[in-house]
C-alpha cells in the first residue's frame, strides 16, 4: 500500500472496537504473496491510523508504552497492501509486502512463528 492505496474493510463501515483489551486490538501480520503468518502485534487507535496514513505497519509497544513502525531501525519494513477487519471489529489482519532482507522477527528470522516442538 502506498499512502492512501490500501484496501480497508471494516465490518458494516464501523470504527474499530478498542474496548476489549484496554484500548488495543490484535494485529495479525500476513505475507501478501505466500499467506504465511509473520507476526502478531497490537495497535491502539493512533497506530492503526498511522498504518492507514503511511502504508507501513505501525504498532503499539506494551513494554515501552509507545508507537513503533516495524523496520524503523532494521530496514525490514512491512508495506501494507490490505487491512481486513474481523466480524467483531476488534482484530485486524494486515497483509504486507516484506521489505529489506525480508526477516520480520527481532531474532532475525522470516517469521516469529515456529513449530511448538522446535527449539529457539
Amino acid at each position: 500500500m502506498h499512502r492512501g492505496d490500501a484496501d480497508y474493510t471494516a465490518g458494516h463501515g464501523q470504527h474499530m472496537d478498542y474496548s476489549k483489551l484496554g484500548g488495543l486490538i490484535p494485529a495479525v501480520v500476513q505475507d501478501e504473496t505466500t499467506g504465511e503468518v509473520l507476526m502478531v502485534g497490537f495497535m491502539n487507535d493512533e497506530a492503526f491510523e498511522r498504518t492507514r496514513a503511511t502504508g507501513f505497519a505501525t504498532f503499539y509497544s506494551r513494554a515501552r508504552q509507545q508507537l513503533w513502525t516495524k523496520g524503523e531501525t532494521s530496514g525490514n519494513r512491512l508495506q501494507v497492501s490490505a487491512l481486513l477487519v474481523d466480524c467483531d471489529d476488534d482484530t485486524v489482519l494486515v497483509k504486507v509486502k516484506r521489505l529489506g532482507d525480508g526477516n520480520v522477527c527481532h531474532t532475525g528470522t522470516r517469521t516469529c512463528f515456529r513449530p511448538l516442538d522446535e527449539q529457539r
